[in-house]
């Protein structure tokens, strides 16, 4: 555990030697939802490095930050902790919104490189300047399902859109849908409550026109969660130095269920 200047502790696990990969996990989950990818860049002699965000998992419940800034600087304040360099960041959904407010707001010298997957930037929710996005009634909704019966909320989603076992042909895995519930249900409902206005109204255009480093875009077509069209495209149009990597029928929740082929553009990107 850490300590954060607001007095919340935040877990983490940082496994191995060599250049650090610094994992920020999606909504409303934990560190845990990593397991896949830091074994196996663990088994490929990188330093692996995954925290639960505030509110999340076995971090403590506090009642107040659950915005991306605080996200970011509760990130910083784990890499600073460690005293990590040439690191490179790997964010999933919300986590992919904490590694662009992290390095437009905490500049990048401490970065080597950077991944975002099924991310929520630029923004979700529509807007005037964003006619593409989602209406504000969907996350309202999702607000109103979370309090009225958190426990239900989290097995449906689990059950059917993240990890795509609503499609046709798509054969459920009971494990992959407990431990996402588990993962949930180990957080606060306030953190997870507000964390949804975090990750579908924060703007991000102006902070990854900010970053400079290499920056892979991993999206999938058929993300259920973070439409395609609004989402990875034009995060990748606006880094400087962005790549974009489509996928055609992976789900939201790929980095799990398509470890494999996910781990492996991972590593190319890293060895380019």
């Amino acid at each position: 555990m850490i300590t954060t200047k607001d007095g919340v502790e935040i877990f983490y696990k940082d496994w191995g030697v060599g250049q650090p990969i610094v994992f920020s996990h999606g909504w409303p989950l934990s560190a845990d939802d990593w397991d896949a990818q830091m074994m196996f860049f663990l088994d490929r002699g990188y330093r692996v490095v995954a925290h639960d965000r505030r509110g999340h998992g076995r971090s403590s419940q506090g009642a107040d930050g659950h915005d991306m800034d605080h996200y970011a600087d509760d990130l910083a304040a784990v890499i600073a902790h460690l005293g990590l360099e040439n690191v490179i960041h790997v964010g999933h959904s919300t986590g992919g919104g904490e590694v662009v407010r992290y390095l437009a707001r905490h500049g990048q010298d401490r970065v080597a490189k950077a991944a975002i997957i099924s991310a929520v930037p630029p923004i979700m929710v529509k807007t005037a300047s964003n006619p593409g996005g989602l209406p504000k009634e969907v996350f309202d909704g999702y607000q109103a399902q979370l309090a009225a019966n958190r426990g239900q909320f989290y097995l449906d989603v689990a059950s059917e859109p993240f990890y795509g076992f609503n499609r046709p042909g798509v054969k459920p895995i009971e494990g992959l849908i407990r431990n996402w519930w588990r993962q949930g249900m180990m957080g606060g409902i306030k953190a997870h409550y507000d964390g949804i206005v975090a990750w579908s109204q924060t703007d991000f255009r102006e902070d990854l026109t900010k970053i400079t480093v290499p920056t892979l875009v991993m999206h999938s077509e058929d993300d259920q969660i973070v439409p395609y069209a609004d989402a990875g495209p034009l995060s990748a149009k606006l880094l400087k130095n962005g790549v974009l990597k489509t996928y055609k029928d992976f789900p939201h929740g790929m980095p799990t269920t398509h470890a494999e082929t996910i781990n492996a553009d991972l590593l190319a990107f890293l060895n380019s």
